[in-house]
């Protein structure tokens, strides 16, 4: 039997020398058993009020529960993501002490796609999405067997969308119809024989004719190759019946649908988010500057009152008419007002990713829904922050019951300067508090509720996640005080090894003065960006470790200090950490974040320079053993530094140049608001003028190649429509030219994020011997 903790290198790639060999088999046995850690990805709770449950736990409690938690964990041998539901049954005594009692084995998802829970907790419905025009399957379960099985040919639609944006599936609240999101059904292709052109299908097999490729249709870009229009859908789970929406213009791309609430045997609604494609479809994929609406349409199955329905019932009506921007709906339990959030200050700006604001509108649950709705504002956009208070809102999801017993109070999860944290929002007072320990600057999320409990997901760059369990003391209106338990779960396991590796490692968040001050900048780009430094609790011989500097993308994005495997793997390999959230980040307030437009491949490269400078004074890094690493927007800052500062570097799909990018890139207005700022939006043309070329090369990374000195390894992805490979390429052509040493490692079949699981596990054990062999 094969060793487990073996190298999973049988074969050293040629040309190695002898140290590149050695730190290949060692590094990769310890990179394995990182990757093995487990990620949480979700969590939903059902009651459980039996005395079959009472009596496993040998008492009468006051509130059972079982916890689902679902997890992923990288499978390198089939280069896939290894998917299972591990759950647990849950009890919360009188005395407010709680037991978490966790089944012996997970049990693992297979072919499933999506897994939603209806809203009694009786059902449960498994999505097992079409691959190569075979049908999409939907099962039914009961507590004890599949109840129903349905079958939905390509010919009704295509796979089910899953990914988290335009992903939406929703039970009714009588559990008989449920409404989702899938690709629109392919339009038929031509058949072409010997004798020329044939009417009608023919068999795929024919060996005399040829289905012929049709008119080409634009998708939504980087991580969406192959599906170009999501459409509405609701299944009938007693007949089978499949039913596509109608009244939704064929222009208008849909998601995240919700069932609106109602009164009984009154007529049914849907709302939806709707993106507009316009003249064409820009990258969708962490671009929240895509103007979107809802909308709210009658649902199928359900029949007219007194009379037929005329068209123009029919149609959707949009919900937010007066904002640009408006997704993630909730309805509130009493079903009285519909909160959503919104990113008017991307779309408005060009930004593509901005500080989020939450609003709500007045619902009538027996009245159709009205197109000109008073808007509320609920949580304003942050300009300027004061130092410790609230920064806005930055959420990358919401749950589908994000509301305490109140009914007016939400939990939401948003990035407050480097970590994330837990927030209540009382939506009729606008009132919004941190109920994470503030004390604390390890990253919490939320990953489920419970009534007024919460299980949420704790971790920080140097330990591994672990469950938590918060309650509330006294009611959600007081909203005074949040007690947090540490739950034992065998879900967060990782291996000794591991486990005493991290143990040795200890971090901190460091405000990070602004040095290039000058008079025109706002308030809130002249104060403290952070950057987290993640370090040896002890120094060998007053001698510092290595530096590895990891800027992270966007660069609207952020470092937060959570959890991250490849992060911790390269600092137990001996490396200290700066994570660096220059200004322009999420988290900082808005004036912040739109400092840096028009100021990339300056301000931020300074930034990062600044805290690198920051932590060799504090004497935490030598000078002369200083690394980074970072990917897209981070690539490029990282090829900015190789021309401008004498430290050695990786990149992976790194931003080179942006002339070159401007023309083949899904989001090319990304660049012109980048290198532009608030001119963007006048400028950009999809045929750049000479000036506007001239401009790209003189502000990005291959304007200072013929500076570079450093070692430098680049990762691509060879299907990446966000940054294509023509701009790594070019750029580590034009160091080889140089004399300057480039690898350059290329991944047939991955796209911008670079995460299948060998490609990840590929690249950064690359990194790590790299960087051991000219950084050490």
């Amino acid at each position: 039997m094969e060793n487990p903790g073996a190298s999973p290198f049988k074969e050293i790639p040629v040309g190695l020398d002898a140290f590149s060999e050695e730190e290949y088999f060692s590094q990769s046995t310890l990179l394995k058993e990182f990757t093995e850690i487990p990620t949480i990805e979700k969590a939903w709770t059902l009651k459980s009020n039996t005395d079959e449950i009472a009596m496993f736990f040998g008492s009468f409690g006051v509130r059972r529960l079982t916890g689902y938690v679902l997890i992923s964990q990288p499978n390198l041998l089939e280069n896939k993501k290894r998917r299972y539901v591990s759950y647990s049954h849950i009890a919360k005594e009188r005395d407010d002490s709680v037991q978490f009692h966790w089944a012996a084995f997970p049990i693992e998802m297979g072919t499933a796609s999506l897994m939603v829970p209806s809203p009694s907790g009786s059902k449960l419905l498994v999505v097992r999405t079409a691959e190569n025009d075979s049908p999409t399957c939907f099962e039914i379960w009961s507590s004890s067997q599949v109840e129903r099985e349905f079958h939905v040919p390509s010919s009704m639609h295509g796979s089910v969308y899953s990914d988290g944006w335009f992903e939406g599936i929703s039970w009714n609240s009588d559990e008989t119809l449920i409404a989702y999101v899938a690709e629109e059904p392919v339009s038929a292709k031509p058949t072409f024989a010997c004798l020329g052109d044939k009417k009608g299908n023919c068999p795929d097999k024919d060996c005399n004719s040829w289905k012929g490729q049709g008119d080409w249709e634009e998708g939504w870009g980087e991580a969406y190759a192959g599906k170009r229009l999501p459409k509405l859908f609701v299944i009938n789970i007693n007949s089978g019946e499949v039913r596509a929406v109608d009244g939704i213009q064929k222009s208008v791309s849909v998601g995240q649908v919700i069932w609106a609430p109602s009164v009984k045997d009154l007529l049914q609604y849907l709302v939806f988010v709707g993106w507009p494609s316009g003249t064409r479809k820009f990258g969708i994929k962490y671009c929240t500057n895509r103007s979107c609406s809802l909308y709210a349409v009658r649902a199928p199955f359900r029949s007219e009152p007194e009379q037929s329905a005329t068209n123009a019932n029919l149609l959707a009506v949009v919900l937010t008419q007066s904002i640009s921007s408006a997704f993630f709906p909730r309805f509130s339990p009493d079903g009285k007002f519909l909160v959503f959030l919104s990113s008017k200050s991307a779309v408005d700006s060009g930004a593509h990713n901005a500080t989020d604001s939450l609003h709500r509108i007045d619902w009538s649950i027996d009245a159709e829904p009205c197109p000109h709705n008073k808007i509320v504002d609920v949580v304003p956009v942050v300009m300027c922050a004061e130092d410790g208070s609230f920064p806005g809102l930055y959420c990358s999801n919401i749950l589908s019951n994000p509301w305490l017993s109140d009914g007016r109070t939400m939990i939401l999860s948003s990035a407050w300067g480097s970590t994330l944290v837990i927030l209540t929002v009382d939506v009729l007072s606008g009132d919004v508090s941190r109920i994470s320990p503030s004390t604390s600057e390890f990253s919490w999320d939320v990953l489920t509720l419970d009534g007024d409990d919460i299980i949420a997901v704790c971790s920080s760059p140097v330990d591994a996640p672990e469950i938590k369990y918060g309650y509330l003391v006294g009611n959600a209106c007081d909203n005074t005080k949040w007690n947090w338990l540490d739950i034992s779960s065998p879900i967060t396991k990782c291996s000794e090894k591991v486990r005493s590796l991290l143990s040795s490692k200890e971090f901190c968040i460091m405000p990070i003065p602004v040095r290039d001050f000058c008079e025109n900048l706002t308030k809130g780009a002249s104060k403290p960006y952070e950057a987290i430094f993640a370090s040896s609790k002890s120094k060998k011989h007053d001698a510092c470790d290595p530096l590895i500097v990891v800027l992270h993308g966007g660069p609207h994005c952020v470092s937060v200090s959570s959890f991250s495997k490849s992060s911790a793997f390269l600092c137990s390999l001996g490396f200290s950490l700066l994570l660096v959230s220059y200004r322009g980040s999420l988290g900082f307030g808005e004036e912040a974040l739109q400092s840096l437009p028009g100021r990339a491949g300056t301000q931020d490269v300074n930034d990062v320079l600044a805290a690198i400078d920051h932590v060799t004074s504090m004497g935490l890094a030598d000078p002369s053993k200083i690394a980074a690493v970072g990917i897209s927007h981070g690539g490029f800052l990282t090829t900015h530094l190789i021309g401008q500062a004498p430290d050695k570097f990786a990149a992976r799909n790194p931003v080179c140049n942006l002339a070159l990018m401007v023309g083949t890139t899904d989001i090319p207005d990304w660049c012109y608001f980048e290198a532009f700022g608030s001119e963007a939006k006048s400028n950009f043309t999809a045929a750049p003028s000479a000036e506007h070329l001239a401009l790209f090369y003189d502000k990005f990374p291959i304007s200072h190649v013929s500076k570079v000195k450093t070692p430098t390894l680049m990762v691509l992805g060879a299907q990446d429509l966000r940054v294509p490979i023509t701009d790594g390429l070019q750029y580590a052509r034009a160091l080889k030219e140089n004399g300057v040493e480039v690898k350059v490692m290329m991944f047939p079949d991955d796209i911008h994020e670079l995460d299948r699981p060998r490609t990840d596990f590929e690249s950064f054990l690359n990194i790590g011997v790299w960087f051991k062999k000219y950084c050490s």
